[in-house]
């Protein structure tokens, strides 16, 4: 059974290897180990990445079957040798190479098949590989270890199902665990669409919940489209009360720049005024005013205050070069007061002279007054010293008046009197032999008599 291009042609009735198999040339290097079919196992949670194929070692074919010198190609079975095709293009030795080459294709599919398993890749079309794969050994043209492959696809395909099983688990709680993170991003978008007032950290924060969101698959359409349309609606109204903040705030500070030029106005009509003190007061009222009118755009409400400030600071200038000019003329006029202080203090004397320190205190007095205000600080000492004059010329006539007084000199005649009417009772009890009567007039004369000394020594001492 030669072809006539000398290569190996399957036997009568012998399928060749099936079109599933991988080509030669991209068969992977022998030399690995395949792994047992316990190994294939997935008790736990597949992996993000596939597993590697571990690709079986190049087998011995001469231990599996035999080419006879005429070509014919045989396999050992189960059930006996069976003819897989024959070899025409070479010597026996070279086609059973070709023919264990052609087993150890099918055994990289079936690693290939291991290995997606073990991933967790579909297994359902794993399953379905490995079945139909195994429906082809008992015809495949190869040599080698045909009952082992089929070992191994049989436990694929047993495996698959728990495989599957594991699979549908693991996609039911990572959809699980998707929702919920949804979940809890459409909520703490809708707390932020109620709640918050830091406008620009909640529209960051928004931003990146709908970054991470992107990142977040395998959630059920109808519940991933019912969440979207939460966040959708939180960041609308988010956005929403944020545009309003914003248009009332552009209110307000329209109103604030209005009323700010209302008082940069003012200031400036005020700005020459020489009412020192009215004027002053009348400007802290107005930076009052300005504190609470609030903030004007940011430029507009910088150049606002230059324009008040600049009012203001010529008012005050004004008045800082008037109070220096005032200070001078106090300092000369303190001066002046203490000069006529000093002639007129020794000059002054009511105890020799009062009608004279009269007569001299008034003119110390006017121009006292002529002379005009004095510093603060001077003022205590100057006016003391002015006020201790006064005081004693003052009390030099009121001891005069009290001196001359017609009524405490009345007072003291009149107690005199009663005296001498005590004193007259007294002799004639005596007189009459009634001496408790006269022991009691003499008392009550002396006690008018005592009071008539002090009387007349208030008057005498003045």
């Amino acid at each position: 059974m030669t072809h006539s291009n000398g290569t190996a042609k399957p036997g009568p009735g012998k399928p060749g290897r099936p079109s599933s198999a991988p080509k030669p040339g991209n068969r992977p290097k022998p030399g690995e180990a395949h792994p047992t079919p316990a190994a294939m196992k997935t008790s736990g949670h597949a992996t993000e990445h596939p597993h590697p194929v571990v690709v079986p070692s190049a087998t011995d074919p001469s231990a599996w079957g035999r080419v006879d010198e005429d070509g014919t190609a045989w396999v050992k079975t189960a059930d006996g040798e069976r003819v897989i095709g024959s070899w025409q293009a070479g010597d026996a030795a070279e086609g059973l190479a070709h023919f264990g080459r052609r087993f150890d294709d099918l055994a990289t599919e079936v690693a290939l098949l291991e290995a997606r398993l073990a991933a967790g890749t579909d297994a359902r079309k794993t399953k379905a590989a490995a079945l139909a794969l195994a429906e082809t050994l008992p015809t495949a043209a190869v040599i080698g270890d045909i009952e082992g492959l089929a070992v191994r696809l049989r436990a694929i395909a047993e495996h698959s199902d728990e495989a599957a099983a594991h699979a549908k688990e693991e996609k039911e709680r990572t959809r699980h665990e998707h929702t919920e993170r949804k979940e809890a991003l459409a909520a703490e978008a809708e707390q932020i669409a109620a709640e918050s007032t830091q406008w620009k950290a909640a529209g960051d924060r928004l931003r990146e919940i709908l970054d991470e969101w992107k990142t977040i698959r395998g959630v059920d359409r109808k519940v991933d489209d019912a969440l979207w349309r939460r966040y959708s609606k939180a960041r609308e109204a988010f956005n929403r009360r944020r545009g309003a903040h914003f248009a009332e705030l552009d209110r307000e500070r329209a109103a604030a720049k209005a009323r700010k030029e209302e008082l940069c106005v003012q200031a400036e009509e005020l700005s020459e005024s020489t009412d020192w003190a009215g004027t002053a007061a009348v400007f802290r009222e107005l930076l009052v005013e300005w504190k609470n009118a609030g903030r004007a755009p940011r430029e507009a409400d910088e150049a606002l205050w230059r324009r008040f400030k600049s009012a203001q600071d010529v008012f005050f200038a004004a008045r800082n070069a008037a109070a220096s000019e005032r200070d001078a003329e106090f300092a000369d006029n303190a001066i002046a007061k203490e000069e006529l202080l000093s002639s007129y203090e020794p000059a002054i004397d009511p105890d020799a002279d009062l009608e004279g320190a009269r007569a001299a205190l008034r003119d110390l007095q006017e121009r006292w007054d002529a002379i005009g205000k004095v510093p603060r600080e001077r003022m205590h000492d100057l006016e003391g010293r002015l006020r201790a004059i006064e005081k004693r010329v003052r009390q030099a006539a009121d001891a005069q008046w009290r001196r001359t007084d017609p009524e405490a000199l009345a007072r003291a005649a009149q107690f005199r009197e009663r005296v001498a009417q005590f004193e007259e009772q007294a002799a004639k009890a005596t007189a009459a032999g009634k001496t408790r009567d006269a022991e009691k007039a003499l008392a009550q004369a002396q006690q008018w008599r005592e009071w008539a000394d002090a009387a007349e020594g208030a008057v005498s001492n003045l």
